[in-house]
Formats: structure tokens, sequence, C-alpha cells
């Protein structure tokens, strides 16, 4: 009797959510028990559609892949009649939304099956892994009617969630959110966390042009940034401009010591804001990275990652990455409304929880230095620690506030840096891709001596001129060919060529000649990809895998094709690119004896109550797949590119008192002027200071030795001795680059 009332029931649900009740039977019902159907049963199965656990198994698969339109599809005729697709949709996407289900986050069981020749019923059980909530599963059954040939579902409410039969609706009620947590550098210093800070302005309508001076020498100590420097914020507008024009943000505490000398002057506008503040705006910008609001067009994707439309996002930098450690947990109910919006009951819920502390592999005095040694520059600095793989300093340049992206700051409303020209928001030291040019030469060293095709004693005549291409190919010329042309065109002596150097010796005066000749030697000898395949080995076309910032670029290494794109690989040329941290990677590893290690930013994590859930360790990738041998020659001919009076930046370091080796670079671009590269490692072997490695690229400004290596040298003069010791040749006083300096203001009144 428990059969006949089963099937009777089934029959009534199914008429109930079709438009087709069945057709009445008027075979009596048995009178002695019989067996419930099942879908081995091979009596129940003649001329049925094909196994209904198949058609739960598609409707709940396509769930589990946010495949709405083909759940929608699988639905009986009936079901559809009575409910749109895109009503369908939004049912279910609100639902995973307000319980912060993310895509993918649905697992699912198919169950025991009943079953009649036109109707059948399949247990299943749902497991949805919330973000905020954790774990919610449900055990429910499905019911499905033949049609067509196929099983279709009998769809309600309750399939999305039982709870939700006869139209109740899953809400989640947001509490107030988490504490972010703060972001400090190796030594304590305070980072990134909450602050008090203002935006200060000028007007320029306003300046007292017998004042002026004193205004700008004002503004220079409060801000840090040159007088020269702010002038440019509004000399382009012109004296008779009455509107605000944004100079920079400060905190509270470095702003109150000048708050009542920047208030007295009239065209100085100071407005305090409060905010989870950047300290020392514009130092480790593109490290730390920056949170911004959710944009409508986020809205979903955010909601079911247990967010809400007032939540500020992390971005990019170590904001992002450190997410799972700073960001808190988000905390909220997750309720059953009534059709009518009645609360029903508190399905779950969960408090928020404040974030973590991160403590970074970033020392605050060297990232500002290094800031400062690219100021008015393109281009970016990388300092690691050479035996660890510790990000000391990372600089891009040009930087930004991440306080730009706050609106409480008044400066927001007028600038953004997502609309300059000079992309200041692109991290240069990851995201940069660059031809290498002559710093490659380390390479292209290391793989002519392991193929065996040279040794360190043999020698070429390195001339201006490269001919071994002619008559097939053009002639290439050697960096001493231009500088001889330049003097010889200002009538002064000539530059002479290198003349006949060993293998170490070309490395020091950087012969293009020389390793023009090695790459065409290694090309025709069958050797095609031994250039290519050494530049893999030394961690180049691959990710560095830095610790702290997500999204790094990879560059590129492409095999020779001709014997042209062998003699430009040699050099460093042609279609190769790298980004800066992967040439510290390999620099560090030359100076260590051959370990590339993983860099890294992070050197703590910790969690709300103070506990260690992460910390540094060094991190080892590769070896340099070159010999001892191979690598004494290469450190020593670095060594020789500082020391010896021949070497190429000799004139840098001189008298410079660190014990180093280094190399130069000149890598031509799409541009008039080329890139600039100048790379080092240090072998002071101190026991209170590590030895470093240290990479400076300058885009499009010319010699690597006349652009990149001083800015190397500054950083090492703010590592080893705590203060810039000496200006470049391009500034007119430390830290104003020439061309920064306008001429004199015109008449007041004048544009």
């Amino acid at each position: 009797m428990k059969t006949k009332i089963r099937i009777v029931i089934l029959f009534i649900l199914l008429a109930g959510c079709t438009s087709a009740p069945p057709e009445p039977t008027a075979t009596p019902a048995p009178t002695v028990p019989v067996a419930t159907p099942t879908l081995a049963d091979p009596a129940v199965t003649t001329n049925r559609p094909a196994d209904p656990a198949e058609a739960v198994q598609a409707y709940l698969g396509a769930w589990q892949a946010d495949d709405f339109a083909t759940m929608y599809a699988l639905l009986s005729s009936g079901s559809q009649s009575l409910i749109s697709d895109e009503d369908f949709a939004k049912k279910y996407i609100h639902t995973l939304e307000m319980a912060a289900v993310p895509p993918g986050a649905i697992t699912f069981e198919v169950l025991e099956a009943s079953l009649h020749p036109d109707a059948a019923q399949v247990g299943y059980r749902v497991t949805w892994q919330s973000v905020l909530f954790g774990e919610i599963a449900r055990e429910n059954t499905m019911f499905l009617q033949a049609e067509d040939g196929d099983w279709r579902v009998v769809w309600n409410d309750g399939l999305v969630l039982p709870e939700m039969i006869g139209g109740n609706v899953v809400d989640r009620i947001y509490y107030l959110p988490p504490e972010r947590g703060n972001i400090y550098d190796r030594n304590g210093n305070l980072l990134v966390g909450p602050g008090d800070a203002y935006a200060i302005g000028i007007v320029p309508a306003l300046i007292d042009r017998e004042q002026e001076a004193d205004m700008l020498n004002l503004l220079g100590r409060a801000t840090g940034l040159p007088p020269e420097y702010i002038i440019q914020f509004y000399e382009n507008q012109g004296y008779q401009y009455e509107f605000y024009i944004p100079i920079a943000d400060g905190s509270a505490e470095d702003i109150n010591r000048y708050y009542n000398s920047l208030t007295s002057y009239d065209a100085i506008q100071v407005s305090a804001f409060s905010a989870r503040y950047y300290y020392r705006p514009g130092d480790a910008s593109h490290v730390l990275g920056y949170t911004s609001f959710v944009s409508p067009e986020e809205q979903g994707a955010i909601t079911r990652q247990g967010y809400w439309w007032t939540s500020r996002l992390p971005r990019t930098g170590v904001e992002l990455w450190g997410e799972p450690f700073i960001g808190g947990r988000q905390g909220g109910e997750l309720v059953l409304n009534s059709p009518i919006g009645e609360q029903l009951s508190v399905l779950s819920e969960k408090f928020p929880q404040p974030g973590g502390a991160l403590y970074l592999t970033i020392d605050q005095d060297l990232q500002t230095a290094a800031e400062q040694a690219l100021f008015g520059l393109r281009g970016a600095v990388v300092v690691l620690e050479k035996d660890t793989g510790r990000i000391l300093a990372m600089a891009s340049s040009p930087t930004y506030s991440p306080n730009l992206l706050e609106p409480e700051n008044l400066n927001s409303v007028f600038t953004s840096p997502f609309s300059d020209i000079e992309q200041p928001t692109i991290n240069r030291a990851i995201n940069g891709q660059y031809p290498l040019g002559s710093v490659f030469k380390i390479i292209t060293m290391a793989a002519a001596l392991e193929t065996g095709v040279f040794t360190v004693d043999d020698t070429y005549d390195c001339q201006y001129e490269f001919t071994e291409l002619v008559p097939l190919g053009p002639i290439l010329y050697d960096w001493t060919y231009e500088r001889n042309q330049e003097r010889l065109a200002n009538d002064e002596d000539p530059f002479p060529p290198s003349g006949l150097l060993t293998l170490p010796e070309g490395l020091m005066r950087s012969c293009n000649p020389w390793f023009y000749h090695i790459g065409l030697k290694l090309y025709d000898e069958g050797m095609t990809t031994a250039l290519s395949d050494m530049a893999r080995g030394f961690g180049l076309a691959s990710p560095t895998g830095v610790i702290g910032l997500p999204n790094e670029s990879i560059g590129q290494v492409v095999n020779p094709t001709e014997r042209l794109d062998a003699t430009n690989l040699a050099t460093g040329q042609g279609e190769l690119l790298v980004t800066p941290l992967q040439v510290a990677r390999f620099v560090a590893a030359v100076g260590n004896g051959g370990t590339l290690f993983v860099p890294q930013l992070v050197e703590q994590a910790l969690d709300a109550n103070g506990n260690i859930v992460y910390e540094f360790a060094p991190q080892v990738s590769g070896q340099l797949p070159i010999q001892p041998d191979t690598l004494t020659a290469i450190q020593q001919a670095m060594g020789l590119v500082i020391n010896s009076p021949r070497g190429t930046a000799n004139f840098v370091f001189s008298n410079f008192g660190i014990s180093m080796a280094g190399k130069t670079g000149t890598a031509q671009s799409s541009q008039a002027d080329p890139h600039a590269w100048f790379v080092a490692y240090t072998t002071e072997g101190r026991p209170n200071l590590s030895d470093i490695a240290i990479v400076a690229l300058i885009e499009n400004r010319g010699e690597g030795s006349e652009w990149a290596a001083p800015v190397v040298r500054r950083v090492l003069e703010n590592y080893f001795f705590g203060q810039t010791l000496r200006g470049y040749p391009w500034e007119i006083r430390i830290g104003v680059p020439e061309w920064l300096i306008r001429d004199e203001p015109e008449e007041d009144g004048d544009e």
C-alpha cells in the first residue's frame, strides 16, 4: 500500500507543476505489495527516456559552471511557461550573491532515484562553499517528467534552496566592514594605515608675488618637493587663474608642524581628511598598491566574494597580494524572508574580524632614496639582498600618491593618476619590458665559455666596425664609433676604438664587435639556441615568482632564425625583452655564487591577534647553468668594469670606496634616445649590512654609464653612508634636475 500512495503523491506533485496533467488510468490499484521502481529494474526502463539521473547530473553540472542558460533549457515546457529565462537566472544569481558563493564553489552528489514510466524523482545533495558563511549543504529532491523523449526538470523555488519553496527569498544583512590591517617596513615604520591627513593646493590668483619665493620654500619643506617642481603645477595656468590646483597631500603628523605658516598664505589651501593613508606619498606606491571603491560593473561579482557595494577592494601591489592577511573577514547575516519581505529565520551568521598586519622587506629610508634618485626621470630601481632574495627597495618613476584614490581627499577631485600620459601607475620594475642592451653580454660571455667555443684567453681586435655579416648583411658598429663621430664633429681629439681585448676585457670595455662575433660564430657552428637557452637559464622569459606582487610580466627570449638575429641577441637587442626585477635576480645570482632566489617583499604576516602566520625564508628557484670557472671569469670581468681605468663605469665609481662589480648597458629603442642600464652587486662582507644587487633602468636618456650608473651610485651612497654625497651631472643642486628650471615668471596678468 505504501508504494501505491507514493506513486499517487508523485502524480499529484507533477500535476501541480505542469500545464498538462497526466491522463487518468482505468487500471485498478494493486492489492498486493509492489516493489518500488528503480533505475536498475529492466521492467520499467522499456521505452523510457534516458536515465533521469543523467538529466539531474547535467542540471547540477550547469549550475556548478554558472551556466544558467543550460539549466533553463533542461526545464520542462510547463516550467518554462511559468518563469522566463531572465527571472530564472536572477533567482539563482541573487541567492548565490547573498550567500557569498563564488563561481565554481558549488559541489553536488546525485543520490537515489525512483521513477514511473513518465515521471521520476531524484535525490541530490548540493554544497555551497560560502566566502562568508562557510559550508552550506542541503539535500533535496528534483522531480522530472518525460517530454519529447527526454527527462525534463519540473522547477520550483525550492530547487535553489529548500527553504525558498513558496517564493521565499534569501537576503544578506551587512555588518560594518572590518578594519583593514596595517603595512609596515622591515623596521616597523608604518607605511599604510588609518590616519589623519591634509590635502594641499594653490590658487594662483591669490599668490602674493613678493612672497612667492618664501611660500614655495615653505611648501617644499612641508611636502618634500623641490620648489622648482611645485612651480610647474601652476605656471602654465598663469597668475590670473582663480581656481584650486592640487599640489600634494601629507600626514597630519608631518603637516601640523607647518600648518599655521601654510595657512597664513592666502594662496595655499589646506583641507583635512581621514582615510587609510599611504605615508610618504609616492614612496613605494607601486609596491604597496591601492584600494578603491566598487564600480557598478563589479557589484555582482564582488557580492559573491563576500563584499558589498560600499566595500573598498584591493587593486594592485601588496594590498592585493596580502588581502587574505590584512583584509579581515566581512560579516553579515544570511536571512530568509517571506515573499512580502518579512524575516522568517536566520540561516547563518558571521561576525566581521579585523585584518592582521604585514611587515615588508622594504627599508623605508632606502626606498625613499631610490625614489629620489629617480626624480625627474622615467625608469626603475630594484635593490635585492644578494644572498636571500629580499627586496630592500623597488622604485618606479614617475610615481603617484595612492591617496588620490581616496574620495575624502580634496585633491582626488581635481586629478587622477590614471589620466596622466606618463602612466605613473605602471610598476616599471615588474611590468616594464625592455631590451637589455650590453648588460646581456654577461649572458653572452657565459654561453661563449660554456659551449667551449671560446676561452677567457681568446682575443679579438675591437674596432669601430664589425664586417663579418658583409656582403649579405649590414656593417655593425661599436659604441666607440658614435663617440668618435661626436668628437670629430666638435673638432676634438678622436675617441679611439678599444683594440685587442681578451674576452673578460671585452666585457670590461663592452665591445660590441667582440660579442657580435660570439653570437655569429655560435650560430654558424650550429649552436643556434646557445644564447637564448643561456638567457632562459638566467631566468629571463620566466616569472621570477616574486612574493608580494601579483601580475608580473615575463618578457621574451626569441631563438635566432638568421645570422643578424644572433648578433642582435648577443648584445641584448632584437626581440629580447626583460623586466628590471628579472635582471636584478640574475645579477644577484652572479654575485652570490650562482643561486637564483625568489624575490620577496614580505617579511612577516600577522593575524589580528599578533600571531605569525607567514614568515620570510629564502627560496631557491634555480642555479645559473654555468661552471664555477665561468662564473669566476664573469665576476672578475664585472669587477674590471668598475675598477679598471678602462672600465666603462670607472669614471662614475672611482674613489667610491665600496667593493663592487657591475656592468653598463645601452639599449636601442624605438625612441630617439636609448634606454640606459646599469647593474651591480657589492662584495663588502659587512656583518651588519648585507651585500646587495642593484639595477637601474632609465628610459630614453642615453648611455648607461652616463645616466643609470650615477643613479646606482646615489642609491649605494644612501645604503652604505646614509646620505647623498654628490650631485648628478644633470642637476643644478641635489634633487633638482636642470630641466625643472623655468624662466623668470612673467609679469602679473600675463598668461
